[in-house]
């Protein structure tokens, strides 16, 4: 594995801002210039004796840096903001091809490790989650996402292996960060397929293993949903008769259940039929 090049503290400001929503970062970089601008351009202190000198003066240097980091801050955080509309810009694209692989020639096991990882992170986004991208530690290691749905985490790993079977070693290592995170379950997801032990192991562990047969049905079945939604949108369905979406974690069939505890106690939302195996959730609205 290849060692990391060393990043300037600018250029490590506009990978951090890339990772997040662009609009977060354009409010960001908004309050970071009203921030500095606002200590950059107020006055000094009035020094009334000797002792004040330092402080004075050391008022003066952080005066300086912000006359200067005033433009800077902002700069980087826009590039970054402008890294991530372009970058979202371009998982969504990835999907479609994907999706039409006879039409673009770009199929699931014909990308790179690294776009293999962005498609499932845009697949994930389309399914409810909130989903940060880690980076992991190259083609074969780390966790490469991490889910947020409510207040639930789930972790994320990526396996581009074309031929070859996912073994339990892989999942077994991946279940002992989840405890270590305290993540509420995790995906693996892979372009191939896995052993029979593996599948055993994930078994009951809330761990689901999504191989690429699975994998490419969640990206059709979204296009396909997505390619129909203006028809259905003529003839809304109400709430009563809505058919029961599938779960975000394990894809089984959801039930309407009542919350019995929490801030949220008396609300009906869709939970798995596997709980507690599975914790899966989704507003009632979704």
């Amino acid at each position: 594995m290849s060692r990391r090049r060393k990043t300037t503290p600018l250029e490590d400001l506009i990978e951090l801002a890339a990772l997040l929503p662009w609009w977060l970062g354009l409010i960001l970089a908004f309050a970071a210039y009203l921030l500095l601008n606002s200590y950059a351009t107020s006055s000094a202190p009035v020094v009334t004796n000797p002792q004040q000198f330092a402080y004075q003066a050391s008022g003066m240097v952080f005066r300086g840096f912000a006359m200067a980091f005033q433009y800077i801050v902002p700069f980087a955080l826009v590039i970054g903001a402008a890294a991530s509309f372009f970058g979202r810009l371009k998982r969504k694209k990835l999907v479609a091809d994907v999706a039409n692989a006879r039409e673009s020639g770009r199929t699931v096991d014909g990308i790179s490790w690294r776009e293999f990882e962005q498609l499932v992170g845009e697949v994930f986004r389309r399914k409810g989650f909130s989903v940060t991208e880690t980076g992991g530690n190259g083609p074969d290691g780390g966790v490469d996402l991490v889910l947020q749905m409510g207040s639930d985490k789930y972790l994320v790993q990526c396996k581009q292996w074309k031929a070859i079977k996912v073994g339990v070693t892989v999942i077994r290592e991946f279940f002992g960060v989840m405890a270590a995170q305290g993540a509420a379950g995790g995906f693996v997801v892979t372009s191939g397929t896995y052993t029979d032990e593996a599948k055993a192991f994930a078994e009951g562990r809330n761990i689901q293993l999504v191989d690429g047969v699975l994998l490419k049905r969640w990206i059709a079945n979204r296009t396909v949903s997505e390619q129909s939604q203006p028809e259905q949108s003529a003839q809304p369905a109400s709430p009563q008769v809505k058919s029961a979406p599938l779960c975000p974690v394990c894809n089984s069939v959801m039930q309407v259940k009542t919350a019995k505890r929490g801030a949220y106690v008396g609300n009906e939302f869709w939970g798995c039929p596997k709980f507690p195996g599975c914790r899966g959730t989704r507003n009632i609205s979704a």
